[in-house]
């Protein structure tokens, strides 16, 4: 029996990129006889059905039956949570669950400051290294030397895109140990039911005649939306953009968008609204900014629904290796919001080029970005550090 242990910052019910990623290589694994499993993360609060979360609890529960031990938090730090519990708590699953693997999501500075001491020479460690630290300069400099030491003593790295292989400081250095695995789509969550169908004809409905543009995420600067609500101002009234997701930006993206109707705030939605979105689109409109936004699942999400993309120029990032420029969407130089509604007119004035690059975005998914496919990559990368 083959021991692995994951150690993410958050798991479900919180949602983000590398909550997914870590509950989809649970799920991958635990359709292997051979493995056994835990997580251990950061306790955040958060509700979805039966899984109820508070920041401050210190808990163990479960989530699609792999055992999560979730450590309380007391504050925040330049984006990341600290906890007075989280040391303990390790020490005590490596000693006690004495795994074989573990697998380390980065960033996740002040965990790595607890694993490195801690882990024993003969564990198997892998980095899945979702993403340079960028915004928070000062974080980046201090621990320079542990995410050398990190990636060191790695056994393996993942990187999302050959992308950011290149372009990362830290992968580039340690090019021999890096695998890539594209973060993957859970298509089983995207099945379009009844309640979905329902939800798109009304969105439709609503908006005969319009183009209808779509944007999700959370609302935090590297995610981009201002840009897209200051590309609003050069759009005719055809168009309607809705933005859903929640985050510290919320009020000041509303301010701005103030006055100006072709723009919804839509708040959290739940998957039913999200595919009938994703349904009902006629743009995926993605503006992310910066390298925080090392791959983009949303992004393969609403290209698996045969939309095309408009998707900004980032350097490193492997946004621009899943959305491909004239291939499956457009892509326009940073923070350019004149240029990035100029894409938006292109496509709607072009109903040919919007269904040629769509019919492109779906095939790019269905190839390299499916859950089938990530589970495989998951599993052979396991059997080969072992």
């Amino acid at each position: 029996m083959t021991k692995v242990l994951q150690i993410s910052n958050y798991l479900y019910p919180n949602r983000g990129g590398i909550e997914q990623v870590a509950r989809d290589i649970a799920n991958a694994l635990s359709e292997e006889e051979q493995i056994s499993q835990k997580i251990i993360c950061f306790n955040e609060t958060a509700e979805d059905g039966d899984h109820i979360c508070h920041r401050k609890e210190t808990v163990t529960d479960s989530v699609d039956g792999v055992e999560v031990i979730r450590c309380g938090c007391i504050t925040k730090k330049a984006s990341q949570s600290i906890s007075l519990t989280f040391g303990r708590e390790l020490r005590k699953v490596l000693k006690e669950f004495d795994p074989d693997i573990v697998i380390f999501h980065y960033p996740n500075p002040f965990q790595a400051f607890y694993l490195l001491p801690y882990l024993k020479k003969d564990v198997r460690l892998v980095v899945y290294w979702h993403l340079d630290i960028v915004k928070q300069k000062v974080l980046g400099k201090l621990f320079h030397g542990q995410n050398l030491r990190l990636l060191k003593r790695a056994d393996a790295v993942i990187a999302t895109s050959p992308v950011y292989i290149d372009g990362s400081p830290y992968l580039s250095r340690f090019r021999s140990k890096c695998r890539v695995i594209p973060n993957c789509i859970n298509e089983d969550r995207l099945v379009v039911n009844d309640a979905a169908r329902a939800c798109v004809d009304k969105i439709r409905e609503d908006n005969q005649g319009k183009i209808v543009c779509f944007a999700i995420g959370r609302h935090i600067p590297y995610k981009g939306f201002t840009y897209l609500i200051k590309a609003s101002k050069y759009l005719d009234d055809r168009f309607r953009i809705y933005i859903a997701g929640k985050g510290e930006l919320t009020e000041s993206l509303k301010e701005e968008a103030s006055g100006d109707s072709k723009i919804t705030f839509l708040g959290r939605i739940d998957d039913d609204e999200l595919i009938a979105y994703y349904q009902a689109m006629d743009l995926f409109c993605f503006p992310s900014i910066t390298k925080n936004e090392a791959f983009g699942i949303a992004l393969a999400e609403g290209m698996y629904f045969g939309k095309p993309a408009v998707t900004f120029t980032i350097p490193g990032s492997g946004v621009n290796y899943v959305n491909k420029n004239n291939v499956t969407g457009l892509e326009v130089p940073n923070r350019d919001a004149e240029a990035y509604a100029r894409a938006m007119t292109r496509l709607a004035d072009d109903s040919k080029l919007r269904d040629r690059l769509g019919d492109a975005a779906r095939e790019r998914v269905n190839e390299l970005f499916l859950g089938s496919q990530f589970k495989i990559n998951i599993r052979k990368l396991i059997k080969d550090i072992q």
